[in-house]
């Protein structure tokens, strides 16, 4: 699988695993822009892969709501770069959400996918790579793969993780980058540092395209 195939084949297994999980964004239905969700629409229906308006804090805002209604929420934002009128909405809300209630409630079972990174064009508005601004964030994850095996077990740790998580693919490897990846699920430890090449002067601490 390349990488974009490998996201589908996760969101797949989400669906399928778990009948509250619904997946909505920007062209989502269609298979959108970089057709990483083909075909789910068609295999699991319309009220569980939909289109949204083009309103970015909306469609966190929505996906807040069903994680904190018992649902698992993943919502896609179709460019990495657009994900700052949502700002308010990610840091304010669901990355406090557990902390406001004392650890009584929670918006875990959210995932925010989105395409990140330069491709060589694309200008300011598609080349960005905004994962520093929640990096500093307390209370959600920021995620990126380097591989088509490292994105399927890592996304599917994010839908499943009770922290509300961003996703960001590297689309510069979506159609680049092809490996082995299993059909069935599986899970990459959020919390675990994948370690390359072992050494004793020097660390190396990179993500998705730089490693």
């Amino acid at each position: 699988m390349n990488l974009f195939q490998s996201i589908t084949s996760a969101l797949d297994n989400a669906l399928a695993k778990d009948p509250t999980a619904v997946i909505f964004g920007e062209d989502v239905a269609f298979g959108g822009v970089f057709r990483c969700t083909v075909g789910l629409r068609d295999k699991y229906g319309k009220d569980r892969v939909f289109n949204t308006p083009l309103c970015e804090q909306g469609i966190v805002g929505f996906a807040i709501g069903v994680a904190v209604a018992g649902g698992t929420a993943i919502a896609e934002i179709q460019f990495a770069d657009y994900i700052f009128p949502a700002f308010d909405q990610i840091v304010n809300e669901a990355a406090k959400y557990r902390y406001r209630s004392g650890d009584l409630f929670n918006c875990g079972n959210l995932t925010i996918r989105a395409p990140w990174g330069c491709v060589g064009h694309g200008a300011l508005y598609h080349s960005q790579s905004p994962e520093a601004f929640f990096a500093h964030c307390p209370g959600i994850k920021v995620v990126i793969p380097r591989s088509p095996l490292q994105a399927k077990g890592l996304l599917l740790s994010c839908i499943e993780d009770k922290n509300p998580c961003i996703f960001f693919e590297p689309k510069i490897l979506y159609r680049a980058a092809v490996e082995q990846v299993p059909v069935e699920p599986y899970n990459i430890p959020l919390s675990q540092a994948e370690v390359l090449q072992t050494g004793s002067d020097v660390t190396l601490v990179a993500w998705g395209t730089q490693v």
